[in-house]
């Protein structure tokens, strides 16, 4: 099973090229904890609630860990790359859970969603004029761990075709 992680800056199309690798490889995929956790806040999210998001991550990767191959690919709507520097960025430090479970190296392969698109707020969404930052930090997070990664961009259908073209060219290697 190809563990494929849609990762990228905030309203870069990753839930919607999530779903969308998924239903064209009729495969997995798992929803982003992190907003469904946020949205449920009365406040803002504070150092604990990260950690809770970051061991519900951890959770859901070591449930794929575990499973057989049946499944040719699991796509996940973010990982622990965006949870480490949320960390970082809004709390100045990280927690060991995090770090340890990275060096897992549990992802086959990272497609990182590029700032090309238009913004679109909502209530969780933060740092709209930040995303170029954002994308490069992920990025130099991504090669850091020496796992493959292709940036996705392009608007519309064009960003799903990028994306699949390089699910297929990661196939092949």
């Amino acid at each position: 099973m190809y563990k494929i992680a849609i990762i990228g800056p905030e309203s870069t199309g990753k839930t919607e090229l999530t779903r969308e690798l998924a239903k064209y490889y009729k495969s997995l995929w798992v929803p982003e904890y992190a907003r469904e956790y946020v949205e449920k806040l009365t406040g803002h999210y504070t150092f604990d609630d990260v950690c809770n998001i970051a061991l519900t991550q951890i959770e859901e990767e070591k449930f794929y860990e575990k499973q057989s191959a049946i499944e040719k690919f699991v796509f996940f709507d973010t990982d622990l790359i965006i949870t480490k520097v949320w960390f970082s960025y809004c709390f100045n430090r990280i927690p060991d859970i995090v770090t340890e479970r990275m060096k897992t190296k549990f992802f086959d392969l990272y497609l990182l969603c590029a700032p090309d698109l238009p913004w679109q707020p909502d209530p969780v969404r933060e740092h709209g004029e930040d995303r170029e930052y954002f994308f490069d930090w992920y990025k130099k997070e991504i090669e850091q761990t020496g796992i493959p990664y292709v940036i996705v961009n392009g608007i519309g259908n064009q960003r799903f075709l990028n994306a699949i073209n390089a699910v297929q060219t990661f196939k092949q290697i």
